[in-house]
């Protein structure tokens, strides 16, 4: 049981947001390169290590409030299954772990992680008690994973591909808060701050305006951007985004979900299905399999 402590510390379940670091590596046919593949795996297990680094810090500072919530309550920090001293180390062999590795891939990346630490320092500092603010951090860092993972194999990436993937990340942030806002009812300004400067209905505007801002994104991704151009076979993979998106918000609006956002990904068969159908038609895309039907140019 212990360990097994320890090792939810870390949070593993949330390393499934780091997957955006292989995002140009996927998009650019980088994959072909297996020095390449090494690199952005690399990337993806130092952004692991910091970004659970993080995790741990916010536990502790949160600890009287976690212990407070419903959910929260039963992670090891605030269950005292882990003593705050072992988390404290953890979170600096982490952070030290993380930066050597990102270190190997140069300068510029190193300076993203470093970024985003900062940003975390700033989120946790104060930013988190600010309502909008604290979910638009959030969609930096998710923005980070992706720059982190194009900096690191030395491919540019489109702006398109940001603005989707800062979109995708606030409606997940929204959503988060949506259902902490409805969960914890009275008691919600106990667990977090932020959420007394929120109400439903605005709650319900964001997620909705979010949603359909990472949609429009992704149709101008696949259209206009000279990836769109090179690989016009990409258009297929956008009914399995439209449908992910739709199907997140249907979870939070009609099933109250929405509070783990990285746990639908295993949990719901739809969601699965459309990451699954995403993944292997933009491979057959950038491939050459996929016949080019339309010219978008």
């Amino acid at each position: 049981m212990p360990a097994l402590s320890y090792i939810k510390v870390a949070r593993p379940k949330q390393w499934s947001k780091n997957l955006l670091v292989f995002a140009a590596l996927l998009f650019t046919g980088s994959f072909k390169d297996n020095d390449l593949v090494v690199k952005a795996l690399l990337a993806f297990v130092a952004m692991s290590l910091i970004s659970s680094a993080t995790y741990i810090v916010n536990d502790l500072i949160d600890l009287e409030r976690d212990r407070q919530h419903p959910k929260k309550s039963k992670r090891p920090i605030a269950a005292g299954e882990v003593s705050p001293v072992a988390a404290i180390l953890m979170a600096i062999a982490f952070a030290c772990a993380s930066i050597a590795i990102v270190a190997t891939l140069g300068r510029t990346s190193t300076l993203i992680i470093v970024i985003y630490l900062v940003l975390q320092v700033a989120y946790n500092g104060g930013l988190k008690r600010v309502p909008v603010a604290d979910v638009f951090v959030i969609s930096m860092g998710f923005i980070l994973r992706a720059v982190l993972g194009a900096e690191a194999i030395a491919v540019p990436i489109s702006s398109w591909l940001l603005f989707c993937t800062g979109a995708l990340a606030l409606m997940l942030g929204f959503g988060k808060r949506r259902n902490e806002f409805v969960v914890q009812g009275d008691e919600r300004s106990k667990t977090r701050e932020s959420l007394d400067g929120y109400n439903l209905s605005v709650l319900d505007a964001l997620v909705t305006m979010s949603s359909v801002g990472a949609a429009l994104c992704y149709a101008l991704y696949v259209i206009q951007s000279d990836t769109g151009h090179r690989y016009p076979g990409l258009i297929f993979t956008s009914p399995f985004v439209f449908y992910g998106i739709c199907r997140y918000v249907y979870l939070v609006f009609k099933q109250g979900e929405g509070g783990e956002p990285e746990n639908l990904l295993f949990r719901d068969g739809h969601i699965l299905f459309t990451i699954i159908g995403f993944t292997v038609f933009a491979v057959l895309a950038v491939k050459g399999f996929v016949v080019h039907m339309v010219d978008f140019k």
